[in-house]
């Protein structure tokens, strides 16, 4: 493990049209003093992904990017672990293919992660249009949220999140391998004792296209009330009250 080092995990999935966007915005997140890896895992596209990974691999040659491969799909957790295991970097950080990070965001993170002792960090961010294009709806990450409010809100969004390895134990760093996987290990590390710290300042951009699987509201509906009843083994009523108050923040958030 490499001290001052993050490695961004990017899994791709026939991710073409947007993925040398999400590269270019990690090329800039490079500071004097913070060393910057990626390490892409192609999820067995079909787009041609895997060529533009390594096109622009050879483009940027100033730029650590390790591409690993799989012959077919595994899905997001497990390309996530993957990364996550070939990674040499003490943090890690999350992009997935399609989002965008604005300058400064790992110097921002780190920063704050090493002055404030925190494991988990996670910032402010913006929706976008299919584009990239900030749309002005913002979602504000609080300054801390621990386990119980983290069931009823959905603050904490992947490409956001950066992660101390010397911090947490490696075995809590593997998502398991179920819908809305991220939110799942999320709660896990706030479960198991993990303190999460908010930077309220947007340095993601979530892009919405209209092919996601999160633009689709009755299958994250279904995937979130998996996860309270099946994943945390919460009682229908726990289930229930978490639901409507993670319902009302999500249909806000959108408005």
């Amino acid at each position: 493990m490499t001290r001052d080092t993050v490695s961004v995990v990017i899994p791709v999935f026939n991710a073409r049209p947007f993925i040398r966007e999400a590269l270019d915005s990690v090329y800039l997140q490079r500071s004097p003093g913070l060393s910057v890896e990626i390490v892409a895992v192609d999820d067995g596209s079909t787009d041609g992904s895997r060529e533009l990974l390594k096109e622009w691999s050879a483009s940027h040659g100033d730029m650590d990017l390790r591409v690993l491969s799989h012959d077919s799909p595994k899905g997001p957790a497990l390309a996530r672990n993957a990364g996550v295991k070939s990674a040499s970097g003490r943090y890690i950080a999350y992009l997935d293919s399609d989002d965008l990070w604005l300058p400064e965001k790992l110097k921002t993170q780190v920063s704050f992660m090493k002055d404030t002792g925190t494991a988990f960090s996670f910032t402010s961010y913006e929706f976008g249009d299919e584009g990239g294009k900030g749309t002005g709806r913002i979602v504000r990450a609080p300054g801390e949220i621990d386990y119980g409010k983290a069931l009823t809100r959905t603050v904490i969004f992947t490409s956001t999140v950066v992660l101390d390895r010397e911090l947490i134990d490696e075995k809590l760093l593997m998502m398991e391998d179920v819908p809305s996987e991220d939110t799942a290990e999320w709660w896990k590390l706030l479960k198991s004792g993990v303190k999460a710290g908010g930077i309220d300042r947007v340095f993601s951009i979530y892009r919405r296209n209209s092919g996601s699987l999160s633009a689709n509201k009755i299958r994250a509906c279904g995937r979130i009330w998996n996860l309270y009843r099946r994943v945390e083994g919460l009682s229908f009523v726990r289930s229930a009250f978490c639901f409507v108050q993670w319902a009302a923040r999500a249909t806000l958030r959108r408005i």
